[in-house]
Protein backbone atom coordinates (compact mmCIF):
# COMPACT_ATOMS: atom_id res chain seq x y z
CA UNK A 1 0.00 0.00 0.00
CA UNK A 2 1.32 3.45 -0.93
CA UNK A 3 1.51 5.80 2.06
CA UNK A 4 2.40 8.92 0.05
CA UNK A 5 4.21 9.93 -3.13
CA UNK A 6 5.62 13.11 -4.67
CA UNK A 7 4.30 13.50 -8.21
CA UNK A 8 5.82 15.27 -11.21
CA UNK A 9 2.99 17.64 -12.10
CA UNK A 10 3.89 21.21 -13.16
CA UNK A 11 2.13 23.82 -11.03
CA UNK A 12 2.50 27.62 -11.20
CA UNK A 13 2.17 28.28 -7.48
CA UNK A 14 3.23 31.93 -7.75
CA UNK A 15 0.39 32.71 -10.15
CA UNK A 16 -2.08 30.90 -7.89
CA UNK A 17 -0.79 32.91 -4.93
CA UNK A 18 -1.43 36.12 -6.85
CA UNK A 19 -4.93 35.02 -7.80
CA UNK A 20 -5.79 34.13 -4.21
CA UNK A 21 -4.57 37.48 -2.93
CA UNK A 22 -6.49 39.54 -5.49
CA UNK A 23 -9.73 37.60 -5.98
CA UNK A 24 -12.54 37.84 -3.47
CA UNK A 25 -14.23 34.60 -2.50
CA UNK A 26 -16.01 33.42 0.62
CA UNK A 27 -13.99 31.04 2.79
CA UNK A 28 -16.31 28.51 4.43
CA UNK A 29 -15.50 26.74 7.72
CA UNK A 30 -14.61 23.09 7.28
CA UNK A 31 -17.61 20.84 7.89
CA UNK A 32 -15.88 18.27 10.15
CA UNK A 33 -15.78 20.48 13.23
CA UNK A 34 -14.78 17.60 15.51
CA UNK A 35 -11.65 17.00 13.42
CA UNK A 36 -9.87 20.28 14.12
CA UNK A 37 -9.13 23.10 16.54
CA UNK A 38 -8.61 26.68 15.40
CA UNK A 39 -9.54 27.92 11.94
CA UNK A 40 -9.74 25.57 8.93
CA UNK A 41 -11.61 26.98 5.94
CA UNK A 42 -12.10 26.26 2.27
CA UNK A 43 -13.25 27.49 -1.13
CA UNK A 44 -14.93 25.04 -3.52
CA UNK A 45 -13.80 25.33 -7.15
CA UNK A 46 -15.38 22.06 -8.27
CA UNK A 47 -18.06 20.16 -6.40
CA UNK A 48 -21.14 17.99 -6.71
CA UNK A 49 -23.55 19.85 -9.02
CA UNK A 50 -21.21 22.86 -8.96
CA UNK A 51 -22.35 24.06 -5.54
CA UNK A 52 -20.01 26.72 -4.18
CA UNK A 53 -21.85 26.96 -0.86
CA UNK A 54 -20.29 23.75 0.45
CA UNK A 55 -16.77 22.35 0.62
CA UNK A 56 -17.93 18.79 1.33
CA UNK A 57 -16.24 16.55 -1.29
CA UNK A 58 -19.00 13.85 -1.19
CA UNK A 59 -16.82 11.17 -2.77
CA UNK A 60 -19.01 8.12 -2.29
CA UNK A 61 -21.32 7.01 -5.09
CA UNK A 62 -21.67 8.05 -8.73
CA UNK A 63 -22.07 11.82 -8.50
CA UNK A 64 -21.88 14.61 -11.07
CA UNK A 65 -19.07 17.08 -10.43
CA UNK A 66 -19.07 20.50 -12.04
CA UNK A 67 -17.02 23.68 -11.73
CA UNK A 68 -18.36 26.27 -9.31
CA UNK A 69 -18.60 30.01 -9.95
CA UNK A 70 -15.11 30.37 -8.48
CA UNK A 71 -13.23 28.14 -10.92
CA UNK A 72 -13.18 30.73 -13.71
CA UNK A 73 -11.44 33.16 -11.36
CA UNK A 74 -8.38 30.92 -11.11
CA UNK A 75 -6.80 30.51 -14.59
CA UNK A 76 -3.75 28.87 -13.03
CA UNK A 77 -5.91 26.07 -11.63
CA UNK A 78 -7.76 25.66 -14.94
CA UNK A 79 -4.39 25.32 -16.69
CA UNK A 80 -3.20 22.77 -14.13
CA UNK A 81 -6.33 20.64 -14.43
CA UNK A 82 -6.21 20.74 -18.24
CA UNK A 83 -3.16 18.49 -17.96
CA UNK A 84 -5.03 15.86 -15.94
CA UNK A 85 -5.79 12.82 -18.09
CA UNK A 86 -8.05 11.33 -15.44
CA UNK A 87 -11.53 12.09 -14.05
CA UNK A 88 -11.41 15.04 -11.63
CA UNK A 89 -13.92 15.16 -8.79
CA UNK A 90 -13.63 17.70 -5.98
CA UNK A 91 -11.29 20.73 -6.23
CA UNK A 92 -10.86 22.99 -3.20
CA UNK A 93 -8.56 25.47 -1.54
CA UNK A 94 -8.12 24.56 2.12
CA UNK A 95 -6.65 27.09 4.55
CA UNK A 96 -5.28 25.90 7.89
CA UNK A 97 -4.61 29.14 9.68
CA UNK A 98 -1.70 29.75 12.00
CA UNK A 99 -2.02 27.88 15.29
CA UNK A 100 -4.71 25.52 13.98
CA UNK A 101 -4.65 21.73 14.30
CA UNK A 102 -6.26 19.00 12.19
CA UNK A 103 -6.60 16.08 14.57
CA UNK A 104 -5.55 12.60 13.52
CA UNK A 105 -8.31 10.95 11.49
CA UNK A 106 -8.93 8.88 8.37
CA UNK A 107 -10.94 9.62 5.23
CA UNK A 108 -12.41 6.23 4.61
CA UNK A 109 -11.83 4.62 1.23
CA UNK A 110 -9.79 7.52 -0.19
CA UNK A 111 -6.67 5.70 -1.37
CA UNK A 112 -4.90 4.70 -4.58
CA UNK A 113 -5.57 1.00 -4.07
CA UNK A 114 -9.30 1.73 -4.02
CA UNK A 115 -9.15 3.90 -7.16
CA UNK A 116 -9.71 7.34 -5.64
CA UNK A 117 -6.89 9.69 -4.63
CA UNK A 118 -6.39 13.07 -2.99
CA UNK A 119 -3.62 15.30 -4.35
CA UNK A 120 -2.14 18.24 -2.42
CA UNK A 121 -0.61 21.28 -4.12
CA UNK A 122 0.89 23.64 -1.50
CA UNK A 123 0.21 27.28 -2.42
CA UNK A 124 1.26 28.94 0.85
CA UNK A 125 3.11 27.10 3.61
CA UNK A 126 5.84 27.55 6.21
CA UNK A 127 8.48 25.44 8.01
CA UNK A 128 6.22 25.19 11.07
CA UNK A 129 3.63 23.05 9.29
CA UNK A 130 3.78 19.45 10.50
CA UNK A 131 1.89 17.00 8.27
CA UNK A 132 1.94 13.37 9.40
CA UNK A 133 0.67 10.35 7.48
CA UNK A 134 0.66 7.02 9.29
CA UNK A 135 3.27 8.34 11.71
CA UNK A 136 5.63 9.72 9.04
CA UNK A 137 6.17 13.45 8.63
CA UNK A 138 5.84 14.71 5.06
CA UNK A 139 7.41 18.08 4.24
CA UNK A 140 5.64 19.73 1.30
CA UNK A 141 7.07 22.80 -0.39
CA UNK A 142 5.24 25.43 -2.43
CA UNK A 143 4.77 24.19 -5.99
CA UNK A 144 4.96 20.49 -5.08
CA UNK A 145 2.32 17.87 -5.79
CA UNK A 146 1.78 15.07 -3.28
CA UNK A 147 -0.51 12.07 -3.20
CA UNK A 148 -1.53 11.33 0.38
CA UNK A 149 -3.21 8.09 1.39
CA UNK A 150 -6.09 9.68 3.29
CA UNK A 151 -7.39 6.27 4.38
CA UNK A 152 -4.40 6.05 6.73
CA UNK A 153 -4.30 8.07 9.97
CA UNK A 154 -3.12 11.61 9.24
CA UNK A 155 -2.91 14.94 11.03
CA UNK A 156 -1.64 18.48 10.45
CA UNK A 157 -0.48 21.20 12.83
CA UNK A 158 0.36 24.74 11.72
CA UNK A 159 2.92 25.95 14.26
CA UNK A 160 4.10 28.71 11.94
CA UNK A 161 3.23 32.40 11.81
CA UNK A 162 1.48 32.29 8.41
CA UNK A 163 -1.50 30.40 7.03
CA UNK A 164 -1.09 27.12 5.17
CA UNK A 165 -3.17 27.00 1.98
CA UNK A 166 -3.28 23.93 -0.25
CA UNK A 167 -5.09 23.29 -3.49
CA UNK A 168 -6.66 19.87 -2.88
CA UNK A 169 -7.81 17.79 -5.85
CA UNK A 170 -9.67 14.47 -5.63
CA UNK A 171 -9.42 12.21 -8.68
CA UNK A 172 -10.44 8.83 -10.03
CA UNK A 173 -7.49 6.54 -10.68
CA UNK A 174 -6.86 5.41 -14.25
CA UNK A 175 -3.82 4.17 -16.19
CA UNK A 176 -2.38 7.69 -16.59
CA UNK A 177 -2.56 8.46 -12.88
CA UNK A 178 -1.31 4.98 -11.98
CA UNK A 179 1.83 5.50 -14.07
CA UNK A 180 2.34 8.96 -12.58
CA UNK A 181 2.13 7.74 -8.99
CA UNK A 182 4.08 4.51 -9.44
CA UNK A 183 6.93 6.38 -11.19
CA UNK A 184 7.29 8.93 -8.37
CA UNK A 185 10.86 9.72 -7.33
CA UNK A 186 9.71 10.00 -3.70
CA UNK A 187 7.34 7.28 -2.53
CA UNK A 188 6.60 5.63 0.82
CA UNK A 189 5.22 2.10 0.96
CA UNK A 190 3.34 0.61 3.91
CA UNK A 191 4.46 -3.00 4.07
CA UNK A 192 1.43 -4.55 5.76
CA UNK A 193 -1.04 -4.12 2.94
CA UNK A 194 -4.76 -4.14 3.51
CA UNK A 195 -6.93 -6.29 1.27
CA UNK A 196 -8.29 -3.90 -1.42
CA UNK A 197 -11.28 -6.17 -2.03
CA UNK A 198 -12.23 -6.00 1.63
CA UNK A 199 -11.84 -2.22 1.56
CA UNK A 200 -14.19 -2.10 -1.42
CA UNK A 201 -16.78 -4.15 0.47
CA UNK A 202 -16.54 -1.75 3.42
CA UNK A 203 -16.98 1.23 1.11
CA UNK A 204 -20.06 -0.31 -0.51
CA UNK A 205 -21.54 -0.96 2.93
CA UNK A 206 -20.98 2.69 3.84
CA UNK A 207 -22.72 3.80 0.66
CA UNK A 208 -25.78 1.74 1.66
CA UNK A 209 -25.76 3.74 4.92
CA UNK A 210 -28.18 1.56 6.89
CA UNK A 211 -27.79 0.56 10.52
CA UNK A 212 -27.06 -3.02 9.46
CA UNK A 213 -24.55 -2.13 6.73
CA UNK A 214 -22.73 0.37 8.99
CA UNK A 215 -22.54 -2.21 11.79
CA UNK A 216 -21.02 -4.74 9.37
CA UNK A 217 -18.54 -2.14 8.13
CA UNK A 218 -17.58 -1.30 11.72
CA UNK A 219 -16.92 -4.98 12.47
CA UNK A 220 -14.78 -5.36 9.34
CA UNK A 221 -12.74 -2.26 10.17
CA UNK A 222 -12.13 -3.44 13.73
CA UNK A 223 -10.86 -6.76 12.38
CA UNK A 224 -8.62 -4.97 9.87
CA UNK A 225 -7.14 -2.77 12.59
CA UNK A 226 -6.55 -5.82 14.77
CA UNK A 227 -4.90 -7.80 11.97
CA UNK A 228 -2.59 -4.93 10.99
CA UNK A 229 -1.81 -3.48 14.41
Amino acid sequence: MIRYAKLSLPFDAELTQSELLTIKAEWLPHFNTSYYAGSWKGIALRSVEGKHETIIPELMGELEYRDTIYMSRFPSVIKLLSGFNCPVMSVRFLNLQTGAIIKEHIDEGLLFEQHEVRLHFPVFTNPGVEFYVDGERVIMDVGDCWYMNAHLPHSVTNKGTTDRIHLVVDCKVNDWLTRLIESSAVISIKENELDPQLLMVIKELRIQNTSTSNALADDMERQLNKDHA
